[in-house]
């Protein structure tokens, strides 16, 4: 589902203005036959490859919405294993012209069932890289990969 119906609601009240809302991005990790890999997605709006991520429901917890998002999307169950670094998304300008600036937590997410798939219309592909052989990618989704690789025990705080 592109825009959650909360943010649908909003929409109609302020129109395109510039929204500050909450987001996650599980950067979700497995064991692979090479060493680690990374599921990433395609994204249908703008052909980049990037993590998983979304928009947090109303009242929703924000490791729920990660584990929702990677399922929604890709079809995958992970594990949410911890909050990796929190940070604020460059102002986005959606392709219908919404202008967007998101309160993003990254957390760093283990693969546990389900095959890798197309799960709905937000992605072309997804895919499978080794960690250390990804596609190219704006700068601050790289920065929430590392992140989530670094294993470390406090949070990242990007400013």
């Amino acid at each position: 589902m592109p825009i959650p119906p909360f943010v649908a609601e909003l929409r109609a009240l302020v129109g395109t203005r510039e929204l500050w809302l909450p987001a996650v991005t599980a950067v979700v990790r497995r064991r692979g036959t090479a060493g680690e890999e990374l599921l990433l997605a395609r994204r249908a709006d703008n052909g980049e490859w990037a993590p998983v991520t979304g928009i947090v429901d109303p009242g929703e917890h924000p490791a729920v919405a990660a584990a929702r998002e990677a399922l929604e999307e890709t079809g995958v169950v992970v594990t949410v294993d911890r909050l990796a670094s929190v940070g604020v998304s460059p102002q986005v300008t959606h392709g219908n012209g919404d202008l967007g600036v998101y309160l993003d937590l990254t957390f760093s997410c283990t693969w546990v069932d389900g095959e890798a798939r197309v799960a709905d219309d937000e992605s072309t592909e997804v895919g499978w890289f080794p960690s250390d052989d990804l596609p190219d990618m704006a700068p601050f989704l790289l920065e929430r990969i590392e992140a989530a690789l670094a294993d470390e025990v406090a949070a990242r705080f990007v400013g």
